[in-house]
């Protein structure tokens, strides 16, 4: 997944039936695997992931940061 710089965010994507669907999550803290989203895509056009859905998913990366980091 591109945006996340080395924050070391990666996605799985599955297709079943006639959907995709996608899950987010964030290896780059030794504690836990944190699951930053799963959602299933409704734009038929491009894969190029939705703003509000980036929007979510960098919103709880920081999240995950701060739990990481005892904060």
């Amino acid at each position: 997944m591109k945006g996340f710089g080395s924050a070391g965010v990666l996605e799985v994507v599955e297709d079943y039936a006639t959907d995709t669907y996608r899950a987010v999550y964030t290896v780059r803290f030794t504690e836990a695997v944190f699951v930053l989203h799963c959602f299933k895509k409704k734009s038929t056009k491009g894969s190029e992931t939705p703003k509000p859905d980036m929007d979510l998913i960098r919103k709880r990366l920081d999240d995950a940061r701060r739990l990481a980091e005892g904060e």
